[in-house]
């Protein structure tokens, strides 16, 4: 008689950008490893997974958060419609989809003049719920107003020379001719948690302005009048009895155009968003009795080597086996040995078609490698087992 065998696979996933959800590839992985497995059985976890940038939402919802829909300012000051994610004590907040870049109108930069204000409300959103912990996901910024806008949405008031309020941008950081923070919403007993990887800070050549502006749109002469303008907001911030220097200097203060400064200046504290959105979707629990972990994302490279989440989730699979599906591999090597994953499987080695913008194909490749993968799997260990 022919022996059976299950195989636990937990599908340990984030997005595939621009082409997938981490869910959906995920679920067309798990076609494969089951339609692959021969005689074999296996059951598939799915954790869609997040390191703090867009998707985390998502990621969150996932994991059994409940969603809040709200309307909040947009980057370029339209309305604009984005979900929170709730779990009765905890929130997920997420730049990318309240002052993101994919929020501009027709995807235009707009360097100079967006801001983070529709961010700082959805934040009072999730503070008006009651929640005790706020997670700040920092990544995919469209703005560098140095969280002026946050602070704006959360009660702090930005006044020109004359006198008047406004809300400023990165254009009109110079225009700040003082700052009263006696309305800024009190945080006491909140958990203020800002989910970063980057480790800029806020001013000078590794700065937000010089290091993402140009990502952002920003020409030379831009970043000249960003920095300057984000060097105006700490000395103001100083003036008004705030932080500003001590924390325009703390590494991750340029995160998200400076939004991680903000959420300094506020008392949140800076964690890896990889290890932060394990913990906090239960990865340790998900892993327990599985056999195979499959990870990955839309491209592994050498930012990937500094601890984003493939790295993070193969670290902490400790002795399970590991191996990771991504869009594209440009560290061309099909192993990391030193980083306990075994095995690099890239949907650009197996198609001369762009899959990045191909939802379908990259759905039709990945249930390929799910087949491959089980395969290989299920033949290392017949032969490892006496």
């Amino acid at each position: 008689m022919e022996h059976t065998m299950e195989t636990k696979v937990l599908l340990a996933l984030d997005k595939f950008k621009g082409s997938l959800t981490a869910s959906e590839a995920a679920l067309a992985l798990s076609a494969g490893l089951r339609s692959g497995a021969g005689q074999n059985r296996v059951s598939c976890q799915v954790l869609p997974l997040a390191d703090g940038g867009d998707g985390s939402v998502d990621a969150a919802l996932e994991a059994g958060f409940t969603p809040l829909t709200v309307t909040v300012t947009g980057p370029t000051g339209i309305p604009a419609v984005t979900t929170l994610a709730l779990d009765g004590s905890s929130a997920v907040v997420e730049v990318a989809t309240t002052s993101g870049l994919q929020m501009l109108p027709h995807g235009r930069p707009a360097p100079l003049n967006s801001s983070s204000l529709g961010f700082g409300q959805a934040v009072q959103a999730a503070l008006d719920r009651g929640t005790r912990q706020v997670v700040l996901a920092l990544g995919g910024s469209a703005t560098t107003d140095g969280g002026a806008g946050l602070l704006s949405a959360l009660g702090a008031r930005f006044r020109d020379d004359g006198g008047r309020v406004f809300e400023p941008t990165g254009a009109t950081l110079k225009d700040i001719g003082r700052i009263d923070l006696d309305g800024l919403v009190s945080l006491d007993g909140r958990d203020l948690v800002a989910a970063n990887d980057v480790q800029n800070p806020l001013l000078g050549p590794e700065g937000t302005a010089a290091v993402y502006g140009p990502q952002k749109g920003a020409t030379p002469s831009d970043v000249v009048l960003l920095e300057n303008g984000l060097a105006h907001l700490v000395r103001r911030l100083d003036e008004a009895g705030a932080p500003g220097t001590d924390c325009a200097s703390t590494p991750g203060a340029g995160s998200a155009g400076g939004l991680g400064f903000a959420a300094m200046l506020l008392g949140a504290r800076m964690v890896s968003g990889a290890e932060f959105f394990l913990d906090l979707l239960g990865f340790d629990q998900a892993l327990a009795g599985c056999d195979l972990v499959v990870t990955g994302e839309g491209k592994i490279d050498q930012q990937t080597l500094s601890g984003k989440l493939p790295l993070v989730v193969a670290r902490r699979a400790a002795s399970v086996p590991v191996v990771a599906v991504v869009g594209y591999n440009a560290l061309e090597v099909d192993e990391l040995p030193g980083h306990h994953i075994e095995r690099i499987y890239a949907l650009s080695s197996m198609t001369t078609r762009d899959c990045a913008a191909d939802p379908a194909l990259s759905a039709e490749l990945l249930t390929q490698l799910g087949r491959q993968i089980i395969r290989v799997f299920t033949t290392a260990t017949d032969r490892n087992t006496p």
